[in-house]
C-alpha cells in the first residue's frame, strides 16, 4: 500500500515539471546534454575540449572536426546507472575542401515504462478517482497504472574550419526534442568553440555551449531556458616508452548559481573539473583514465583496428557501498574511411 501510495506521488512530481506553466528559467534544464559522447572521451573523465580531434568533437568541441583528414562516423551505446536510463548516440563527420569540415549528430536519452498513476488513486467505497492521498479511503488500483516514457533528443549541425595550421574553429546548430508522457517540447541552440595550438603538442581548447541561451518551450506553456555553459581546457601530447601519454584537464564553467552542487564556485559562478589521461602505444591500442563532474572515478581503454576504433568505457559513483547507484558502461565504435579517394582536399 505505501510503495503504491510512494508511486503515485512520484509520477506527479515527475509529470508536474512539464506540466507548470510560464517558468522562465530553469536550473538543470539541458543537464541530459551534459553527460557526454564517446568511450574515449567518457574513459577520460569528458576532458575534451582541447583534445578530441575525430568526429565525437561535435559534441566536445566543434572545432576539433577541422583536425579531421576523412570521413567518420561514430555509434555509442550505454548502460547508464545499470539499466536504469537508455542513452545513445550516433555521429557522422565529413571533411570538405582543404579547409572545412560538416557534421551531424544526434543523442537520444530515454527512461522507459514509468508508472502513470494520475488517475490509480481511488476512493475504496465509491471507486471514484481521488487525488488526495492522505483521505483513509484512498487505495491504488492497479488496473488503472498507465506507462509513460520519458525522452530527450538532440540533434546536432556542426561545421568547422581550419583558420590557419594553429588555429581551428566551429559552431553548432541544436534542435532539442522532450517528451514526457503526452506533453512534449522543442527547442533549439548555438554552440561556439575554437582550439589553438601555441606550440607543438600543446592545445588549448573552449566551446561556449548554448552562447545565445537556448529556449525550450513546452506544449503546456512553460518556458525552460538554458543558460550558458563555458567549457575551456588544455591537453598536452607527450612521447614515452614509443607512445603518447595525453594528460587533460577541463573546467566547465556556468552562471545557474549551482554553488554546493558544484565542484566549487564563487557566488552564482560554478566551477566543475574533467581530468583524463590516456597513453597510447603506436596508434594501435590505448588504456584510459579519469575523474569527472560528478565525483565519478572512469577507466576505459580503446583498440584501433584497420578503419575501426572499438572504445570502452567503466564509470562507478563515488559513494559508499550499500549506497551507490549501478555502474555504467559505456562501448562505441568509429569506422574511418581512410582510403585515398577519401582523403581531405590538399592532404
Amino acid at each position: 500500500m505505501f510503495r503504491k501510495i510512494r508511486e503515485f506521488v512520484l509520477g506527479i512530481i515527475i509529470l508536474s515539471s512539464a506540466i507548470n506553466a510560464q517558468v522562465v528559467f530553469s536550473k538543470y534544464a539541458g543537464e541530459f546534454m551534459a553527460i557526454g559522447v564517446g568511450g574515449r572521451g567518457m574513459s577520460m573523465g569528458g576532458a575534451q575540449v582541447a583534445s578530441s580531434m575525430d568526429v565525437t568533437s561535435a559534441y566536445w568541441n566543434p572545432a576539433g572536426l577541422a583536425h579531421m583528414n576523412y570521413p567518420q562516423i561514430s555509434l555509442m551505446h550505454e548502460e547508464h546507472f545499470g539499466n536504469l536510463v537508455n542513452y545513445n548516440y550516433g555521429a557522422v563527420a565529413l571533411p570538405y575542401g582543404d579547409d572545412m569540415t560538416f557534421g551531424i549528430s544526434v543523442i537520444r536519452l530515454s527512461v522507459d515504462d514509468l508508472d502513470d498513476t494520475r488517475n490509480a488513486l481511488i476512493d475504496i467505497v465509491t471507486k471514484e478517482v481521488i487525488y488526495d492521498i492522505t483521505n483513509p479511503r484512498a487505495k491504488i488500483d492497479p488496473s488503472r497504472i498507465t506507462k509513460f516514457n520519458n525522452t530527450d533528443w538532440a540533434f546536432y549541425i556542426s561545421f568547422a574550419k581550419r583558420s590557419s595550421s594553429d588555429f581551428y574553429w566551429g559552431a553548432n546548430v541544436k534542435i532539442i526534442r522532450r517528451d514526457i508522457a503526452e506533453f512534449s517540447a522543442m527547442g533549439i541552440g548555438f554552440d561556439f568553440g575554437a582550439v589553438y595550438k601555441p606550440f607543438d603538442n600543446f592545445f588549448l581548447g573552449a566551446n561556449i555551449q548554448d552562447v545565445t541561451t537556448t529556449m525550450v518551450a513546452w506544449s503546456t506553456g512553460r518556458t525552460e531556458l538554458v543558460t550558458p555553459t563555458a567549457k575551456i581546457g588544455a591537453a598536452y601530447n607527450y612521447e614515452i616508452l614509443g607512445g603518447i601519454l595525453t594528460p587533460a584537464l577541463d573546467f566547465d564553467v556556468r552562471f545557474e548559481n549551482r554553488r554546493f552542487a558544484s565542484n566549487f564556485h564563487v557566488g552564482p559562478v560554478s566551477f566543475d573539473m574533467h581530468a583524463g589521461l590516456e597513453y597510447n602505444f603506436r596508434n594501435l591500442f590505448a588504456i584510459r583514465g579519469g575523474y569527472n563532474d560528478v565525483k565519478q572515478f572512469t577507466v576505459g581503454a580503446g583498440v584501433r583496428l584497420p578503419k575501426l576504433n572499438i572504445d570502452y568505457s567503466f564509470a562507478r559513483m563515488n559513494r559508499a557501498e550499500n549506497d551507490r547507484l549501478p555502474d555504467s558502461h559505456r562501448i562505441s565504435l568509429i569506422l574511418t574511411l581512410e582510403e585515398t579517394r577519401f582523403l581531405r582536399t590538399g592532404q
